[in-house]
């Protein structure tokens, strides 16, 4: 059951996965977005710690990113075409600090250590 669930969402094995993908990555080159960028500190604590552990500039430029996305949502505009040619969306800055993170938790509690923060979402 796992190869069957790789399969589904490998975009290099499965033709509707890469469909999916490049979908995506038109639409988050539209707002000058990463695919991390995506991800809600405020729905997953671990993500939170990861954000904290970042350098400060790669937070700062997530927040901006973030924020332009708004802007031109709110504008019912996009980037120009330009700046869009220019944008990454696939290059990740927060999965292995949040695999560490990840890694860390998991640890503790194997060892019955207790938790750094307090796993409760709002």
């Amino acid at each position: 059951m796992a190869s069957l669930a790789r399969w589904l969402v490998d975009p290099k094995r499965n033709p509707l996965a890469a469909i999916h993908k490049k979908a995506l990555d038109r639409r988050l080159r539209k707002y000058g977005l990463r695919y991390d960028d995506l991800y809600d500190p405020m729905y997953d604590l671990d993500i939170k710690e990861a954000l904290n552990r970042l350098p400060r500039p790669i937070v700062d430029a997530r927040n901006q990113r973030l924020k332009r996305a708004m802007d031109l949502s709110l504008k019912h505009q996009y980037l120009p075409e330009d700046l869009q040619v220019q944008q990454t969306p696939f290059r990740s800055y927060l999965q292995e600090m949040l695999a560490l993170v990840k890694r860390e938790r998991a640890e503790r509690e194997a060892l019955g250590a207790r938790p750094l923060y307090q796993r409760t979402l709002p």
